[in-house]
């Protein structure tokens, strides 16, 4: 029985591409949530306004892949380190943060934190927040898949492709064959 966890690293668009690589994942959605707006649209949630994050639903096989595992490749593909921006993408709905369904995931994510800030104490703080599942809002239909249908979009060349290649190279033994 496949489950779910819900990430934000900055845009959704790299995130997207980043967790479809990996092994043990079937679907991955781009979307919203951590906002008060019911149902918001890009428009809103790029204002900043709404206080969603910019974020996807994981559905993955806990058999093929663990939690931990995306844990480790979602704060290996992003910089934890830096409050409400990722690169160029700037303001709180890039925010990092981990939207747990589950109190194990909760768990997993605080003791990863914890461990993380431990190992490196003479590195930058960790700001990536843990907040409840309270409600995904999928993102609109043209978000889906942007990567694979826009690869010649200067963003996905310049941002997307050095992520995903650093993601090959970092963590080979966690993607699909068709990555490696």
């Amino acid at each position: 029985m496949n489950e779910v966890a819900v990430f934000g690293g900055g845009c959704f668009w790299c995130t997207e591409a980043v967790f479809k690589m990996m092994r043990g994942v079937s679907r991955v959605v781009p979307g919203y949530a951590g906002g008060t707006v019911p149902h918001p649209t890009y428009e809103q949630v790029s204002s900043g306004a709404t206080g969603h994050a910019e974020c996807v639903k994981i559905e993955y096989d806990p058999q093929v892949v663990r939690h931990t595992d995306l844990l480790t490749v979602f704060f290996g593909s992003h910089d934890p380190t830096t409050l409400n921006r990722q690169g160029p993408d700037v303001g709180t709905q890039y925010r990092s943060v981990i939207f747990y369904a589950t109190p194990p995931q909760k768990t997993d994510a605080e003791k990863f934190i914890a461990d993380m800030s431990a190992s490196s104490e003479e590195g930058a703080p960790i700001v990536t927040q843990v907040e409840p599942l309270v409600e995904f809002y999928e993102a609109e239909n043209y978000h889906r898949d942007y990567f694979a249908d826009h690869p010649e979009n200067p963003y996905c060349l310049t941002i997307i492709n050095p992520k995903l290649e650093k993601v090959q190279h970092k963590f080979a033994a966690l993607l699909k064959d068709i990555y490696k």
